[in-house]
């Protein structure tokens, strides 16, 4: 069975290189006739962006762009899931626990989390939930997620966030180490100010603690540190590597096979690597699969190789929630 567990309805900052990303998947759908950067495909593009704009994130006519493309890669189940710094409730949680200080990147960082924090929870969780039945009378589950990102002793206040709505499952992440969002390429210049082995080390023993607080169905992308091609050899990882998969199986954790950083970013490689994929599955780890994608063409992307990948390590049962 072909499941898809992370799958983002939008995310900013709203750019002009966020708008293009936009036309471009409403493209895939509604093909603009017309040579392209003419003065009529213009027009045309820029009314259906218009269009979506006016409507946002949470509107029927873009999630059934999702369900469209789940039909034609032969999804069962789908899991929606937002990241928690999307909603304006949350923001005491990450101005505790990111680093919006005075320095070039806590000035950085306060900006990204104003643009990209708009929606209200709320909102968010009735559009999903009216979505439910149309998506069933088509086949296919639809699974209302969050995606939380965790932050080193910050147990009771992420638990009472994400109390205030039931949750068919929630993802735990880990893209802050000590307050740095290293995933954010405006502030890949702070990879020069550690050593590689010891920023491992450190994002790991965060990695785990996430996994043992209990308050996660499954942690995802869980090298994705690695993002922009910063690594020490793996074979120094492989004790990390060990102690996250004891983790996973001490606590029937769940994990996931990730695209995203394959098809998005420059590391151009599944989460897990293939050898840490190999300890995860050794060790008895459950996996489930997710593109990780961010717009409606993206759903399902390199499913069904990655379930292909598990098969060939002896797992034959995907997690679902």
């Amino acid at each position: 069975m072909s499941v898809d567990y992370h799958v983002h309805l939008e995310e900013g900052p709203y750019s002009f290189r966020w708008l293009e990303r936009t036309s471009r998947a409403l493209q895939h759908f509604y093909p603009v006739t017309g040579e392209a950067h003419h003065r009529s495909w213009i027009q045309s593009s820029y009314k259906l962006l218009s269009e979506r704009l006016e409507k946002g994130p949470y509107s029927s006519e873009w999630l059934d762009l999702y369900l469209q493309k789940a039909k034609e890669r032969n999804l069962k189940e789908v899991g929606i899931v937002d990241h928690l710094y999307r909603f304006r409730e949350t923001r005491d949680y990450f101005e505790k626990n990111m680093d919006i200080s005075e320095t070039d990147l806590g000035r950085k960082q306060h900006q990204w989390l104003k643009q990209v924090m708009t929606e209200n929870m709320g909102d968010y969780v009735d559009f999903i939930e009216s979505q439910k039945q149309k998506w069933a009378e088509h086949g296919i589950k639809l699974k209302l997620g969050m995606e939380a990102d965790y932050f080193p002793g910050c147990h009771n206040q992420l638990k009472e966030l994400l109390s205030t709505h039931r949750w068919d499952y929630v993802i735990g992440s880990v893209h802050f180490v000590d307050g740095w969002g290293f995933d954010n390429p405006e502030a890949i210049d702070q990879f020069e100010h550690y050593g590689l082995e010891d920023l491992y080390g450190r994002f790991f023993q965060i990695v785990e603690e996430a996994i043992r607080s209990g308050l996660f169905d499954f942690v995802a992308h869980l090298d994705n540190l690695k993002v922009f091609n910063f690594r020490p050899h793996e074979e120094i990882l492989l004790p990390h590597y060990e102690k996250v998969a004891r983790a996973l199986v001490d606590t029937n954790t769940a994990t996931e096979v990730n695209a995203g950083l394959f098809y998005r970013y420059p590391i151009k490689e599944m989460c897990p690597s293939p050898s840490f994929l190999k300890v995860l599955a050794e060790a008895g780890v459950r996996f489930t699969t997710s593109s990780d994608s961010h717009f409606p063409d993206d759903i399902g992307l390199y499913v069904n190789e990655n379930t292909e990948r598990l098969k060939a390590l002896g797992i034959h049962q995907i997690a679902t929630f």
